[in-house]
């Protein structure tokens, strides 16, 4: 059967253009699963991948969209039936392969998890990488030794999609939350979804640059990178984390050695793509239990398969707060 699609092509002159297309069912990709897209949502990813940036797109056409949820219409897998609800995030589906950004998707059965008992398809997409990513970061500082009494735990790029999950999964979870973000307007949200002090970025990064500085964080989630990951890096106490995934701010680092020799500072790289079956059902199980959709919803924006376009220069702007959820 046919299914609409957001298609991106690439001209002979290089530019990238997508529109919404009819296409044939033998055009989706191999794989032994094939779904029906429920929902998918808009990450920095797909911002980069629908506007030709940052090389994530190698071949056209191409349907992007990291993330998606929705229901099995055939498996060749045992594990999947016919009615099954999944989610997909990661694995470079969107990016390598043909992702969310269509009504149907086929791919590997290895790459899915199975929807949580209590999840709704939406609130999976709500969540998304996003989701998925901010309570990896939240797992790595609990194993470095993170305890809600340790003190304040710093998130920036806190009005994002992923900050903003994050903001609020450290909040639930009885940790005194600093939230930065360079939006005033978005302080009252912040503060609603669990944020203890929201900041802007020039209380952070306004400080007098020095080898190490006062230590003022028990733990950080870093969603910018750069010049921001460098600076709170300095600032952390003793002991303790930066979980780092963000390059919005910009893919350098220039930091000294003095925050890991002298105070045992510990930078955790947080990858939410190649992340293993055994780790990702337990992740998304916690998931449902922490998340508050409903707390949330304030930060949820809807938009069909013909406003992704718009969307995703918006995203590279910095003009998105929360989450964009697709609904194709």
């Amino acid at each position: 059967m046919p299914f609409q699609a957001l298609l991106t092509e690439k001209s002979d002159t290089g530019a990238i253009t997508s529109s919404v297309q009819t296409l044939d069912e033998f055009r989706l990709p191999d794989g032994n699963v094939t779904i029906s897209v429920d929902w998918s949502g808009l990450n920095y990813k797909d911002g980069l991948a629908l506007t030709g940036g940052g090389g994530i797109v190698r071949a056209y056409p191409h349907v992007g969209g990291i993330d998606a949820s929705g229901t099995v219409l055939d498996s060749a897998d045992p594990r999947y039936a016919r009615g099954d609800q999944v989610i997909l995030t990661g694995w470079r589906v969107g990016e390598t392969r043909w992702g969310g950004y269509a009504q149907k998707l086929r791919l590997e059965s290895d790459w899915l998890v199975p929807l949580p008992k209590g999840m709704s398809t939406r609130t999976a997409m709500v969540l998304g990488t996003a989701g998925f990513t901010a309570m990896r970061a939240i797992e790595r500082l609990e194993a470095s030794g993170l305890t809600p009494g340790d003190g304040e735990v710093l998130v920036t790029g806190a009005g994002g999609g992923t900050g903003s999950i994050a903001v609020h999964l450290l909040g639930k979870l009885g940790y005194q939350v600093v939230a930065v973000s360079g939006r005033p307007h978005l302080a009252e949200g912040l503060r609603q979804l669990g944020a203890t002090t929201v900041v802007g970025r020039d209380d952070v990064m306004g400080t007098p640059d020095k080898p190490l500085e006062s230590a003022r964080w028990a733990g950080v989630v870093d969603t910018v990178g750069g010049a921001m990951l460098g600076k709170v890096l300095k600032q952390v106490k003793t002991h303790g984390a930066v979980a780092a995934f963000g390059n919005a701010g910009g893919i350098e680092l220039n930091t000294t050695v003095l925050p890991f020799i002298l105070r045992g500072v510990a930078l955790l790289g947080i990858d939410s793509v190649m992340q293993p079956y055994a780790t990702r059902v337990p992740a998304w199980a916690r998931l449902a239990a922490l998340f508050d959709p409903t707390a949330f919803e304030p930060f949820v924006h809807e938009i069909g398969l013909a406003e992704l376009p718009q969307a995703a220069r918006n995203i590279l702007a910095g003009q998105v707060q929360g989450r964009t959820l697709v609904k194709p």
